[in-house]
């Protein structure tokens, strides 16, 4: 059962997470060692994605813009539950896209450079995405997405990602995290709304935590949440994430949005495929 169980978290990006919840519990010792592994790999993951956003920090500093961090790198700048365990890649930046050209060139010069130099893939980011073309440094190996909104501009779903910039908060570094509603919409979009689910139980996990910490925080949450939906234009996406994270992990969510409607059970299927 262990191994099924630890076989499941490893594929699902969710084996630090699990190593952190269960953190001080008596296990056996050969889980013990695998859960001790998978508590310093995150550590590790954590500290190099903080680096990683300081060092573009500094690049775009002289540009006097709002860079806010997103994904997994903000959960763990901000301290979050949800960074807890949580396993980080790329590093995710949203800026204003009128200041893209300024932030395009300062990080060419910085160090970072094209992952997909190929003219139809850079024409094709540009036209259609939400993002510039990935930039991956000469020296570190690391991934930048520097983004301009949350969703492909081909998506029905059209955020205000000026709102986002607008409205972020700001962190002690001098970089800048979205707003608590912001982040779990963001993150509903991100599953259910831009790709086909892949490490969707992880994603769905990120909301489960995030909810949770919000939720505790202040109690016009879900007032403050339902006005930012409706902003973005992300009802569907959402209700959907807090069907299914009640679903799944039992989150505390209005009555209203915790029984399961049609088309949740297909999705319910997918995240444990």
């Amino acid at each position: 059962q262990w191994t099924t169980l630890l076989t499941v978290a490893r594929a699902e990006q969710l084996l630090s997470a699990l190593a952190m919840r269960v953190d001080g519990i008596a296990v056996p010792a050969p889980v013990g060692a695998i859960l001790s592994d998978a508590r310093a790999i995150a550590q590790e993951a954590r500290r190099a994605a903080l680096w990683e956003a300081e060092v573009v920090r500094r690049a775009l500093l002289p540009l006097g813009e709002r860079v806010v961090l997103l994904k997994g790198t903000a959960f763990a700048a901000g301290g979050l539950l949800a960074g807890q365990g949580r396993l980080i890649g790329d590093l995710d930046i949203l800026v204003a896209r009128a200041a893209l050209p300024r932030v395009e060139a300062a990080l060419l010069a910085a160090g970072w450079a094209w992952a997909k130099p190929d003219a139809y893939d850079d024409a094709y980011y540009r036209r259609w995405m939400h993002e510039l073309p990935p930039l991956i440094h000469r020296d570190r190996d690391r991934l930048l997405d520097v983004h301009h909104t949350i969703l492909p501009i081909t998506a029905r779903i059209t955020p205000d990602a000026a709102a986002i910039v607008a409205d972020a908060i700001p962190l002690s570094t001098g970089l800048w995290m979205p707003c608590p509603e912001d982040m779990v919409i963001h993150a509903a979009l991100h599953l259910f709304a831009d790709g086909d689910l892949s490490g969707g139980l992880r994603n769905l996990w990120d909301i489960d935590r995030l909810l949770r910490e919000f939720t505790d925080d202040r109690g016009d949450f879900w007032a403050r949440l339902a006005a930012r939906t409706a902003r973005h234009g992300a009802a569907r996406p959402l209700q959907r994430a807090l069907r299914l994270s009640a679903h799944f992990f039992g989150t505390p969510v209005p009555a209203e949005s915790a029984r399961l409607r049609g088309g949740d059970a297909w999705f319910a299927r997918r995240l444990l495929a």
